[in-house]
């Protein structure tokens, strides 16, 4: 029961400061100057989801916590010791970097709260909430390497998770400015759409390249052979998630070389709005697959790497 409670504190926390990240990244690289400063209600819609992503993120941090401490004896018990609790986070590698991880997610809630909608997003939340995504690498399976083979792995999980959170994160900013335009039709509004297409795509070059030598450094080392790949529970778990990210860059290509290449030329009235139709439901698309990945990520970190098996 515990580790069933324990993936599922894992696949909120992970979801979440995904989202964290990807929220604070997206107006950044959306709306690059205070020239072309993002309409207020993407400011706003923003925030809100700023706030919420990051109040989930040190809910299901402080319950992963105390899950990670009941799995130590293998009961609840452990949880209700305060000598063990207190333990945990004086003395393991796991509670001195969780503390500092909480802190910051307090730090980044306080100061969402107390930004103006008018204010034009900055560099320091968009840090913060990177520094609380890529601090999940130093606790997970990167003990399993030591010396300069650690820091390369720690550095290679950091990277995909931040690349990840780019990418899963701001297709749920991309999905709102798509249902804007979609809801609520005018050349504005499909100029921003056009504008946020264009650039996420950008990103997305960037994303996909990281995510794969970062995830081939990461399966070196926690992988080691295809035996073990083909195999093991865990390798076959991890091939079905390149295939689910298979599947998300599928659509992500359809999108950049088909969608959006057609979004802007097309001179048909009423076009634009089937358009951002099929854009939605390809966004949809990503983000249900982009979800049962974090699911599978959440579950490999409860088992032992084909390499230890």
């Amino acid at each position: 029961m515990t580790e069933a409670a324990l993936i599922a504190t894992r696949f909120l926390h992970f979801a979440s400061v995904l989202a964290v990240f990807g929220l604070a990244l997206f107006p950044l690289y959306t709306y690059p100057s205070r020239v072309g400063s993002p309409p207020a209600r993407l400011i706003r819609w923003l925030r809100s989801g700023l706030r919420k992503s990051a109040l989930l993120a040190l809910l299901s941090g402080i319950a992963w916590a105390y899950l990670t401490l009941a799995n130590m004896p293998g009961s609840l018990t452990g949880v209700v010791d305060p000598d063990a609790f207190w333990a945990l986070f004086r003395e393991a590698s796991f509670g001195q970097i969780w503390v500092a991880r909480l802190a910051l997610i307090v730090t980044l809630l306080v100061s969402v709260r107390g930004c103006k909608t008018s204010d034009h997003p900055d560099w320091i939340t968009a840090g913060v909430s990177g520094v609380i995504l890529a601090t999940l690498a130093g606790i997970g399976h990167t003990h399993v390497s030591n010396g300069a083979a650690h820091v390369i792995h720690v550095s290679a999980d950091g990277a995909h998770l931040l690349a990840a959170g780019a990418w899963l994160g701001g297709l749920l900013p991309l999905a709102y400015v798509l249902a804007v335009a979609r809801q609520s039709p005018s050349p504005e509004r499909y100029g921003d759409a056009n504008i946020a297409l264009l650039r996420f795509s950008g990103i997305g070059y960037t994303a996909v390249a990281v995510l794969v030598v970062s995830g081939l450094i990461n399966s070196w080392f926690l992988i080691g052979s295809v035996s073990a790949l083909l195999d093991s529970p865990y390798g076959q778990l991890l091939l079905a998630k390149v295939c689910l990210f298979a599947g998300m860059l599928t659509l992500a290509a359809a999108n950049r070389f088909w969608l959006v290449p057609s979004l802007i030329g097309t001179k048909v009235p009423g076009q634009p709005a089937a358009l951002f139709v099929r854009l939605g439901r390809h966004v949809l698309g990503e983000q249900a697959m982009g979800l049962v990945i974090v699911v599978i990520v959440s579950v490999l970190g409860t088992m032992q790497p084909a390499i230890s098996s």
